[in-house]
């Protein structure tokens, strides 16, 4: 009985683990000039995957990423997109490739996507929501 607490004890340890790395809380963040109030799923879908290159309201949009190995990378792409974050790069590949676009600007951290967003108002970024202060705005959460 011992021996099964204590493989039960490791295996809960064990899949809690899993869940640390996790983003739950995804935003999408565009700079507080940016006249987007909010922005659907679909609409930061189609910015992301190349589809469009504007706003809603029609001013062009500067994409920000994060880093390929940020867990928060492939979260965002699963929900924002229902594309893994490789699929997306694909995607973006072949519109690099036919002249049609330019990808996102990879950054290295939460600070750095909202740094570049709150410097630029055409940018649009995505971070964990406990990295949002007032320097942007939340245009959707995911």
């Amino acid at each position: 009985m011992r021996n099964l607490k204590t493989h039960s004890w490791l295996l809960a340890s064990l899949l809690g683990l899993g869940t640390l790395g996790a983003h739950a809380d995804i935003v999408v963040i565009v700079n507080p000039k940016n006249a987007a109030a909010s922005l659907t799923a679909e609409q930061v879908s189609a910015i992301y995957l190349g589809s469009t290159t504007t706003f809603p309201s029609g001013g062009a949009a500067t994409l920000a990423d994060q880093p390929e190995s940020a867990g928060i990378r492939n979260d965002f792409y699963q929900k924002a997109t229902g594309r893994s974050s490789a699929q997306a790069k694909a995607t973006w590949a072949r519109i690099t490739f036919t002249g049609k676009g330019t990808p996102p600007k990879e950054l290295k951290s939460d600070a750095d996507v909202k740094a570049f967003v709150a410097g630029d108002p055409n940018a649009i970024g995505y971070i964990d929501s406990s990295a949002v202060d007032g320097s942007v705005k939340v245009a959707l959460k995911l």
